[in-house]
């Protein structure tokens, strides 16, 4: 499988501030790979020195075996790039910046198949095209992106909190349209603060923390590192104390609850069944426990700060 995205040891530095500080990141080709970390953390950065928009300080960075910097024309006519907060041109209608960003990536204007894809996707996104760029609200103003994006086919898309402003049902579609791109083999570079998008969406995650890749791999991979929560209706918790696998027993709310290291459940569920117990469920670690881990003390100053 070829590389589409590589960087060793980037950095980047504003003031004294490293805003990149060693990051090493690698996206195959046709992967929805998820780009997770809280805002600061350096992933609009990585994008930036990605697409050519910045220059790193430190460090190599590729992208289809391209150098950003020198060859960022090049990369741009292969990639189709969302910006978190989008702006749009005041005085033109909704429809005529669409025409215009996906004219800039190489659509005519005129062309049957372009022309067919645009009106599906403001239908599928309920986009009113007529309005002034003035009028649209932030929802509004990234669906112009996200329609002009998809509209043109790329081989790689890099989205940068994507769905910020979109409602429930508009982030349903955005991920619909993610998937039909994936399916034509297109390469998905997905940075995100939102567990469920990336957990929903993304076959391979690289978390980042501070400027550098904290924990990478795929969520099966990384799920191992988290424990599983099992429960079943009781009022004893004793027997599962009992077992070396079992931690952290307890009754709560008319339920036994543990959990055991994610590799370690089917050893757990034999003795289970002897118990005869009932209403089991088994709940594996979220994307969101595996993200804790890495920022978890930040929560507990967080929380520390706040009382």
């Amino acid at each position: 499988m070829t590389t589409v995205i590589r960087t060793s040891g980037l950095v980047k530095r504003y003031g004294r501030h490293n805003a990149l500080d060693g990051l090493d990141l690698e996206v195959a080709g046709g992967e929805i790979h998820g780009f997770l970390g809280p805002n600061g953390a350096g992933k609009s950065t990585t994008i930036r020195i990605l697409l050519g928009l910045a220059r790193a300080n430190g460090g190599e960075a590729s992208v289809f075996d391209l150098h950003p910097w020198r060859d960022a024309v090049a990369i741009h006519r292969r990639a189709a790039y969302i910006p978190g907060d989008v702006s749009v041109w005041p005085n033109l209608t909704g429809g005529e910046a669409v025409d215009l960003l996906a004219r800039l990536r190489g659509a005519a204007a005129r062309d049957r198949v372009y022309l067919a894809e645009k009106e599906r996707l403001m239908e599928a996104f309920q986009f009113d095209a007529r309005k002034k760029g003035r009028a649209y609200s932030k929802g509004n103003r990234q669906k112009v992106a996200l329609i002009a994006a998809f509209a043109v086919p790329a081989e790689l898309y890099i989205f940068d909190e994507p769905t910020s402003g979109l409602d429930p049902l508009m982030d349903v579609m955005f991920r619909r349209e993610v998937a039909r791109v994936h399916a034509t083999g297109a390469t998905v570079l997905l940075s995100s603060h939102i567990m469920s998008e990336v957990e929903q969406l993304c076959e391979r995650v690289s978390i980042i923390r501070a400027g550098r890749i904290v924990d990478a791999g795929t969520l099966a991979d990384m799920r191992h590192l988290t424990r599983t929560e099992v429960s079943y209706e009781g009022s004893d918790a004793a027997p599962i104390a009992a077992l070396s696998d079992a931690h952290d027993a307890l009754v709560e709310d008319g339920r036994v609850r543990f959990t055991v290291d994610s590799d370690r459940v089917t050893g757990v569920l034999p003795e289970l069944s002897r118990l005869g117990v009932s209403g089991l469920r088994v709940a594996p670690p979220s994307l969101e426990e595996l993200f804790l881990r890495h920022y978890g003390d930040d929560l507990a100053a967080l929380e520390g700060n706040g009382r």
